[in-house]
C-alpha cells in the first residue's frame, strides 16, 4: 500500500535523480559541443586577419556550423560592425553550410574547390543555385547583436550555397564535425585566412585523401594568391 509519506519519498527521489542527470543530458545533446565558442573563434579569425598578407587587408566575418548546418558562432574581427562589410556575415554563413554540405570524413570539398565546378558547363553547375538561405534567419534581427554570441543565426540552421573561396569543413581526428565560413575581402584572400584559422583552432586533422582543401596560394580561383602565411 502506498501512504502519502511514501508518495512524497518517491517523488523526492525522481526530483534529486531529475536535477542530478539534467545537466549531463543538455551537455551531451548541446548542438555545438566541441566546437569553437564565440571568444575562441573570434580570437582565431584575428590571429589569421593579422598575419595573413594578401587582399585588402580588410577586417572579417566568421562563422561555424556543426554537422547538421546550425550556427554555433558568429563573429568580426572589427572593434565595431562598421568595420567590416555587412553583406559579408551572412556570406560567411552560407560557405560555411557549404562546406559542411558537401564535405566527408574521407573527402574535404572547401568552396574554392567549388568555385571552377560550378561554372558553365563543369559538372556542378547550378550547385550555387541550390539549397537558398533562410532569409529569415539571416536577416532576423536586432542587428546591434550581429557578430555577437547572442547573433540571432546562433542555433539556427541557415543554408544557402556560397563557392567563393573561404569556407572549409572543420576535423578532429580525420572525423568531420561542421565547418567554417570566413568572408569580408577578396575571395582568395577569405581562402587564405579560413585556413589561417581553421589550424589556428587546431580543427585541421583532414582525411589522408584531403588534396583539395588548398593550402593558402595554391587554388585554382587565385593561382596568384601569394605564400602560405606564417606558422
Amino acid at each position: 500500500m502506498i501512504t502519502n509519506k511514501s508518495l512524497s519519498k518517491h517523488i523526492a527521489a525522481a526530483a534529486i535523480f531529475t536535477l542530478s542527470v539534467a545537466p549531463a543530458l543538455a551537455d551531451h545533446r548541446s548542438p555545438c559541443r566541441g566546437l569553437p565558442s564565440h571568444s575562441d573563434l573570434k580570437a582565431a579569425l584575428s590571429s589569421a586577419v593579422l598575419s595573413s598578407n594578401g587582399g585588402f587587408g580588410l577586417n572579417m566575418w566568421g562563422t561555424v556550423v556543426n554537422r547538421d548546418g546550425v550556427v554555433c558562432a558568429v563573429v568580426f574581427t572589427g572593434d565595431d560592425r562598421g568595420a567590416q562589410w555587412p553583406g559579408s556575415r551572412v556570406i560567411s554563413a552560407e560557405k560555411a553550410n557549404t562546406a559542411n554540405s558537401f564535405s566527408l570524413d574521407g573527402l574535404a570539398l572547401s568552396t574554392a574547390q567549388l568555385y571552377p565546378l560550378v561554372q558553365p558547363g563543369a559538372s556542378l553547375y547550378g550547385l550555387q543555385h541550390s539549397n537558398p538561405v533562410d532569409t529569415k534567419v539571416a536577416y532576423k534581427g536586432p542587428s546591434f547583436k550581429y557578430g555577437s554570441h547572442r547573433d540571432p543565426m546562433v542555433g539556427k540552421k541557415i543554408g544557402g550555397v556560397n563557392v567563393f573561396g573561404g569556407g572549409l569543413a572543420l576535423y578532429v581526428n580525420g572525423k568531420i564535425v561542421g565547418a567554417l565560413g570566413v568572408s569580408g575581402d577578396t575571395s582568395c584572400e577569405d581562402h587564405n585566412v579560413a585556413w589561417q584559422t581553421r589550424k589556428n583552432l587546431a580543427l585541421n586533422v583532414t582525411p589522408t585523401s584531403d588534396n583539395i582543401s588548398f593550402e593558402p596560394g595554391n587554388h585554382p580561383a587565385c593561382p596568384n594568391s601569394g605564400p602560405p602565411p606564417s606558422p
